[in-house]
């Protein structure tokens, strides 16, 4: 049997057959560099013995449900690289698409401006926007030592991206001065009775810190960020949220009970009611 189909055939035995087969392809472009067309042509069959155990140690950590992300040590969002490690959150897709609403909202603005993103995890959302936004600084707050040594990696590899990283905790927040034009989060907001729900390869392996809030408060982190954001965000300044779409009127109606104005509730690729977005007066 090819190893291809070697890869798929024992991935299948906890995978859905497309899904073994994508994280077979995945495995072997981005571990060997081979193709789609490679494999038609037979090369993953020309694998040495060293890179064939490669392969059956890799399947092994598949089969047991840890992430091809942290296996490999690096995914890639908005078209950036980024390195990725247990310690932080892997980058979703539809946070690419915050990223994206974020930056197009304010990318034609010539003056520079100040943008915080909180619970930035791997970096992905302060790097991302910074690369898109020349103009922009961009500040990225995490209480994860472990999450902001990968943060530090990844902004390392992206010298032109101007990005400060710093060690806060939203919950006891800096008394400075400091006012920002734009605030971004995705934060934590899966509530823990929904954790039965999740895959196991994320239930099991990713921290359950940047996931997980109580079933009797789960948005404490849009409140924290609402309250820090009331005297920190500067006149016309906005807010990008990611939120869970089953508590998008809890998210409406919290978001209007602290007074910020142009409150919209905005849907995913895949039509779900996936992000908040709010400005904050003149």
């Amino acid at each position: 049997m090819k190893t291809f189909q070697q890869i798929v055939h024992d991935l299948r035995l906890v995978y859905p057959e497309g899904e073994a087969r994508a994280l077979a392809r995945w495995l072997c472009e981005e571990r060997f560099g081979l193709s789609q067309t490679d494999i038609l042509l037979d090369k993953d069959n020309q694998l040495s013995a060293h890179d064939l155990a490669n392969v059956r140690e890799i399947t092994q950590r598949l089969i047991q449900g840890e992430p091809i992300q942290y296996i490999l040590g690096h995914t890639t969002f908005c078209g950036h690289k980024f390195t990725v490690a247990p310690g932080a959150l892997i980058p979703r897709p539809e946070t690419q698409e915050l990223v994206d609403m974020a930056a197009e909202e304010v990318r034609n603005r010539p003056t520079p401006m100040q943008i915080l993103d909180v619970g930035t995890g791997t970096g992905c959302i302060a790097i991302s926007l910074a690369l898109a936004l020349p103009q922009a600084e961009v500040t990225g707050w995490d209480v994860s030592p472990e999450a902001l040594d990968v943060a530090r990696k990844n902004a390392e590899r992206y010298p032109k991206a101007h990005v400060t990283l710093e060690q806060q905790d939203i919950f006891s927040p800096p008394n400075d001065q400091r006012q920002w034009q734009m605030i971004v989060s995705n934060p934590p907001y899966i509530r823990q009775s929904e954790a039965k729900e999740m895959e196991r390869n994320v239930l099991y392996h990713e921290p359950h810190l940047a996931l997980f809030v109580p079933d009797d408060n789960p948005l404490l982190y849009y409140r924290a960020i609402l309250w820090y954001a009331m005297h920190h965000l500067a006149p016309n300044g906005s807010i990008w949220f990611e939120i869970n779409q089953a508590m998008d009127e809890e998210m409406y109606h919290l978001i209007e009970y602290f007074g910020f104005q142009d409150i919209e509730i905005l849907k995913d690729s895949f039509g779900r009611n996936r992000f908040a977005r709010c400005r904050k007066g003149s």
